[in-house]
């Protein structure tokens, strides 16, 4: 076949077609569409279509936004964690040494591609593999709605460090010193009031679309003007806005374009290069020890004294390796460190770690309930701060996720049943402000089966659980883990769509609430009430 007839340019929608086809295919069988719009990478690759500028554009889009709504859930403070910082360094240490020193064996041998690899090389494909993807993570992350969870905040924060990481290596491999107009950058930070100020005559409609888009772009390009990576630009601005109220609605405003763009990266990554048989083996080679690099994240995270559950969702939410592998194996061919070949092994690894990476998200609970006993025994005794175990006992309902929609619903309950109700949320920030507002709230992952060993007696006199969360994945983790907790009383639950209202009554869910239908349907009870009492 012609590869000029196949080629994705801004002409033809083919890749387009392709992409939707694999992800339909894949969210058949219940696995993320990502996995789909990678193997329709590969397909694409396979029939000899070439990326072009409009895919590579797209891809640096997906990135560019994405990196700008992580910005705006960041906080300064969380980086400066020692679990954050400390995990991140040393596991990247530890991991670099381990996957040099495995590959320098293979050296020793006559395997294709190895053969000829000297330690600095191997130190350096040791580098480009220690690092986790950001991209991956995070979007797991947001189809799971645990961005805000401990486990998610965590993943987050120590990707952010690899990518700063990752940053300074790019600038001094390609001897790029950032300009001294650099400093310059530091003249945003007082202006930010009044950037904020034009943030909040956006209103909530398309301009506030097009503001954190232009936002985001020029942030990066800005950063690009003065010789640091565009990336960190997106990233940096983002952080600019993080403490800004309406830094949620403006992430949740760019939701739609970042996935659509996104959808180009992972494309991309399927037709970086075509490998052979001997690409193939290598690359399998280096996959077999990705369980070595996760039992390192495990086993870091303990060491800082993380409760077990949350070094174990961690560390699964990082379980790949990252399309930062490409871009140092395109740097290290520009320069002549590396054979063109490990392009192509490079593309497998990243792409068969996202394959093997995603499911995870649908079983590490179970997993974790089997080898829980065994998992416990790397658990460091003592805590850190808000780690603690939880006094339920007293409790008969609780709220999972105090957003607006739970805020409202405990406030309904709690005339009620006074002190023997609580709210349970994710987000520190959320819960000392619901805290100053008089609300019995605690930390807490509804999702996560340590939740329950963390609270003891919490089940015995519970009478109601209220899910508000943000996700309907998360709604129906949460179910699932109850009835497999043995939790015999009521549930009632939010949803948005008619299909997610039938999945969550098929699996036990008492009541559920259409958050659009019965919108409208408040509305007109409200309006009717209001006119009755102006007739009379």
């Amino acid at each position: 076949m012609d590869a000029q007839l196949i080629s994705i340019s801004n002409n033809d929608p083919l890749w387009i077609a392709i992409a939707f086809i694999c992800g339909f295919l894949v969210r058949l069988i219940s696995l993320p569409p990502l996995i789909g719009f990678l193997a329709a990478g590969f397909l694409l690759n396979i029939l000899g279509a070439e990326g072009g500028s409009f895919l590579n554009s797209t891809a640096d889009l997906g990135i560019t936004l994405l990196l700008f709504t992580i910005g705006l859930k960041l906080k300064i403070k969380e980086l400066a964690k020692p679990q954050v910082w400390g995990v991140a360094t040393l596991h990247m240490g530890l991991t670099t040494i381990f996957i040099a020193a495995f590959t320098f064996l293979l050296a020793q041998t006559s395997l294709a591609l190895f053969s000829n690899l000297d330690f600095k090389t191997c130190l350096l494909i040791g580098f480009a593999l220690s690092f986790s993807s950001t991209v991956f993570a995070i979007k797991i992350l947001d189809e799971l709605g645990a961005s805000n969870s401990n486990h998610g905040s965590l993943a987050i924060g120590i990707l952010v460090v690899q990518d700063i990481a990752a940053v300074i290596f790019i600038s001094a491999s390609i001897g790029k010193v950032p300009s001294i107009w650099a400093f310059a950058l530091l003249l945003c930070i007082p202006l930010r009031p009044l950037i904020f100020k034009l943030l909040e005559k956006t209103g909530h409609g398309e301009l506030l679309i097009l503001f954190g888009i232009t936002v985001a772009l020029g942030g990066a390009r800005i950063f690009e003007l003065v010789e640091v990576k565009a990336d960190a630009g997106a990233l940096f601005f983002g952080m600019l806005f993080a403490n800004h109220p309406k830094s949620n609605e403006l992430a949740k405003s760019l939701l739609s374009l970042k996935e659509l763009f996104l959808v180009g990266f992972f494309l991309s990554i399927g037709m970086t290069a075509l490998p052979g048989w001997g690409e193939i083996f290598a690359a399998i080679l280096i996959i077999i020890i990705l369980p070595i690099k996760v039992a390192m994240y495990y086993g870091t995270f303990n060491l800082f004294r993380l409760r077990i559950s949350t070094s174990w969702r961690t560390s699964l939410n990082l379980a790949n390796y990252s399309e930062f592998g490409l871009i140092v194996g395109a740097l290290a061919f520009e320069a002549g460190w590396l054979p063109k070949e490990w392009l192509a092994v490079f593309a497998i690894v990243v792409s068969l770690s996202f394959i093997i990476s995603a499911p995870l998200s649908n079983v590490r609970d179970t997993w974790f309930q089997k080898y829980r006993d065994k998992l416990k025994k790397f658990e460091r005794k003592k805590r850190l701060a808000g780690d603690e175990d939880l006094d339920l006992s007293h409790i008969k309902v609780i709220i999972f996720g105090v957003g607006r929609m739970g805020s409202a619903v405990y406030d309904v309950f709690e005339p009620q049943f006074k002190d023997k109700i609580v709210g349970i949320e994710v987000s520190s920030d959320k819960i000392k402000e619901l805290k100053l507002a008089n609300k019995n709230v605690a930390p807490g992952d509804a999702t996560n089966p340590d939740f329950w060993t963390k609270s003891p007696g919490l089940l015995n006199g519970l009478e109601w659980v209220l899910l508000t969360l943000p996700t309907h994945n998360a709604n129906m983790a949460t179910v699932t883990q109850l009835r497999k907790m043995g939790y015999t009383g009521k549930i009632a639950a939010t949803s948005k769509y008619q299909d997610e209202e039938e999945a969550l009554k098929a699996i036990g869910i008492d009541y559920t609430f259409n958050i659009y239908k019965e919108a409208g349907v408040g509305f007109a009870k409200e309006l009717n009430n209001k006119i009755n009492q102006s007739i009379s």
